[in-house]
């Protein structure tokens, strides 16, 4: 299951509105054919190990092979067909998955279909670490919104700007946020940020190789008044003007993600904005996710992390991180109560 969940990993950034899955097949202690969901509308990791294993010249090895899966297997047909006619066909004799799908249109189908057609079924094995993984897609499956990430870049003393620097993050920090650009679907700031920074808001160096099907993520605009947003900036003229999408005079945040998941296909969204508007956030209990990368400044700007007066009630972090970067440190962690 382990290498399963390595496998699904490859497909974070890229398959939604699925999920990333990955699957490997045994015959015995042999490892025959292993697969990953790649993009949206194409083969599911089940079908890929099972071609996989076709491919390498294992074909007569399938029947009473075992099959692991981070996810149980679809059973219904959507853009492609499900895949637990596939392993049907195969003649797979037993599957072992990570966890139930969350769905409850789907939850539990797989197994009464894969026992129906005489194929044993385990559920639940290294399911905290499936379900940890998976957490992003669950939450959307569930709310109906993406799973929002929130990256912000300070100095020590809270300051999200510099006096005559532009970035605060070291080179190597940069890397890790286009990586967290890598593994979203869209990215969210407000009009100040464009009309200061004039960001680009694109993946270009990332830590891992960037896959050939991944887009550039989408870039949400929120302003008050589209006018005064430049008609020269750099999300309106590069090469992917067309992944950018702009709200205007927004009066609920809440509907802009269910708009962005419904719409857009968007589980995974990355906020890279201003204090003021990350403080809206923060206050709508609309972030799950926090990213913070400390660089070692004292700058005393005016610009802080999160400006004004005490939040409506503290948050703090579960299954917190804290790793270097060069000079940087970056923390991470899951907000409290996010998930209610």
């Amino acid at each position: 299951m382990k290498a399963a969940l390595l496998l699904a990993a490859k497909g974070v950034g890229t398959t939604s509105p699925n999920p990333p899955v990955g699957a490997v097949l045994y015959q015995g202690d042999q490892l025959i054919g292993m697969g990953y969901h790649e993009k949206a509308g194409e083969s599911h990791a089940e079908r890929r190990a099972i071609q996989n294993a076709i491919e390498q010249g294992f074909a007569n090895k399938l029947k009473d092979s075992v099959l692991y899966v981070t996810l149980e297997p679809c059973s219904s047909y959507g853009k492609t067909p499900p895949c637990t006619s596939a392993i049907l066909e195969a003649g797979i004799g037993r599957v072992v998955y990570g966890m139930n799908d969350p769905d409850k249109r789907h939850r539990g189908r797989a197994r009464a279909v894969l026992e129906a057609g005489g194929v044993k079924v385990q559920c639940g094995v290294y399911e905290e670490a499936c379900k940890a993984f998976l957490r992003p897609w669950e939450y959307s499956i569930r709310t109906g919104l993406p799973w929002v990430t929130a990256k912000v870049a300070c100095t020590l003393d809270s300051r999200m700007s510099r006096g005559k620097e532009r970035w605060i993050s070291c080179p190597e920090s940069l890397k890790y946020a286009h990586e967290l650009r890598l593994q979203s679907d869209a990215i969210l700031t407000g009009g100040v940020t464009v009309r200061t920074d004039n960001p680009a808001f694109t993946i270009r160096e990332p830590l891992s190789k960037m896959p050939i099907c991944k887009q550039q993520p989408w870039r949400v605009i929120l302003t008050r008044n589209r006018a005064l947003l430049p008609n020269d900036a750099q999300i309106f003229t590069d090469a992917f003007a067309d992944r950018t999408i702009i709200y205007e005079k927004v009066e609920c945040l809440k509907d802009v993600l269910r708009e962005l998941n419904e719409r857009y296909g968007v589980i995974r969204l990355l906020l890279e904005c201003g204090g003021n508007l990350l403080r809206q956030f923060l206050e709508q209990g609309l972030v799950q996710e926090w990213v913070q990368d400390i660089a070692p400044i004292i700058g005393g700007g005016t610009n802080l992390m999160i400006p004004g007066n005490f939040l409506p009630r503290e948050i703090r972090l579960r299954e917190v991180t804290v790793q270097q970067a060069d000079v940087d440190y970056i923390l991470r962690g899951i907000l409290e109560a996010s998930e209610d």
